[in-house]
């Protein structure tokens, strides 16, 4: 028996109906391409990877999870960080490939060890991509010694998730795919079946149910960034553990685990709608300064990370415009010499931000701090 699906109030089934015209939103506005779709992709993809990475301790930047990201040496993550970034980037890669696989796509064990195998494969002593041989715990956060969830026995782990793969393909079919995707995480952490890399499984699953829903593409719909916030981490933990009981007790009501899940998912569709709106803002207003100034509007992709508040690498900017080492060169030095964007850094370490003379009205917009707006509020 597994963790079981809840019934919905009706405060829950209007915080979804409101996720779902917040997606629907974003889905009409994504049909056409544009010209920064790529990169912002690329800024959200590397959200999700640092804030899951960050809740297991493994802290590196936006900017640095997209150095990795493009295959550019990070400049403050160190290589352990590093490591554990690359192998969530190729699983994330594959979880977004995964979103446009045929009707022929199933869910099933081989699947799941091979996404645990992609994130944790330089860890060959733990055993990735097999289940755990032995005990596995939850630490509390408080004191170490302390086990805050003691996971099934490691006899019960084939049978389980073998029960979790069966639900994944044919349970509860009608419930909102928001809901499965949150049930599908509850139920692969609380199983915990490898012996390290648990968490972050459970939080690609969340994704990859999500990505083959369809509605939107996985970058635009995770919520790994939100629960990577501080605050939001410490209150994932207590509502897991609130629901998931000490040991695995699958007859536990599981509405607080679903609530917390859909305040998540709004509020990250808040942040992202929000986001696309600001860079369809800014690379606007960024287009018709270029065109004033009579530079080459392929200028725009080194302009615009930098007026978003994000680095710009050299090679980055020379991919994102299809450009010659030599071309990208020169451009990002007019960029400089004109004020628009100022140089840190030395070497291999050299990156760009925006520069003091990049106007003010283009920058201000972007870093301006709006909050977000509490969905359960009248519950």
């Amino acid at each position: 028996m597994l963790y079981q699906t809840p019934a919905l109030h009706d405060i829950d089934e209007a915080v979804l109906a409101e996720i779902d015209d917040m997606r629907n939103r974003l889905r009409l506005h994504l049909r056409a391409s544009r010209r920064w779709e790529g990169q912002l992709r690329r800024n959200l993809t590397a959200r999700a990877i640092a804030g899951s990475n960050t809740i297991e301790g493994y802290a590196a930047s936006v900017s640095d999870v997209e150095d990795i990201m493009v295959g550019e040496t990070p400049i403050e993550a160190n290589d352990t960080v590093a490591v554990e970034i690359e192998g969530y980037r190729q699983a994330m890669t594959y979880i977004q490939r995964l979103a446009e696989a045929g009707d022929d796509f199933s869910f099933s064990k081989e699947l799941l060890n091979a996404l645990h195998f992609m994130m944790q494969g330089h860890h060959l002593l733990k055993r990735p991509g097999w289940w755990r041989t032995g005990p596995v715990c939850v630490t509390s956060a408080e004191d170490p010694a302390i086990a805050a969830y003691t996971a099934p026995d490691a006899d019960s782990v084939p049978a389980l998730t073998a029960e979790l793969v069966a639900w994944l393909n044919t349970g509860d079919l009608g419930a909102p795919g928001l809901v499965r995707a949150s049930m599908a995480h509850l139920n692969l952490v609380s199983i915990h079946p490898w012996s390290d890399g648990n968490g972050r499984m459970s939080r690609a699953l969340h994704t990859l149910v999500l990505a083959r829903e369809g509605v939107v593409a996985p970058e635009f719909s995770s919520i790994e960034e939100w629960l990577g916030r501080a605050r939001n981490t410490y209150r994932y933990y207590d509502v897991l553990a609130e629901v998931g009981g000490p040991v695995w007790t699958p007859e536990r009501d599981t509405l607080a685990w679903i609530r917390f899940c859909l305040r998540a998912h709004h509020q990250q569709a808040q942040a992202v709608e929000r986001q696309v709106e600001t860079t369809r803002e800014v690379w606007t207003a960024l287009d018709e300064a270029v065109e004033r100034s009579g530079r080459p509007d392929r200028m725009l992709y080194a302009l615009y990370p930098a007026a978003m508040g994000n680095r710009v690498r050299r090679a980055t900017y020379q991919a994102d415009a299809g450009l010659s080492e030599q071309q990208a060169q020169r451009d990002i030095r007019e960029l400089v010499r004109a004020g628009w964007l100022a140089a840190k850094g030395e070497a291999q370490g050299r990156y760009y931000t925006a520069g003091a003379d990049l106007p003010e009205d283009i920058t201000g917009g972007a870093r301006r701090p709006r909050p977000l707006r509490e969905p359960y509020r009248e519950s």
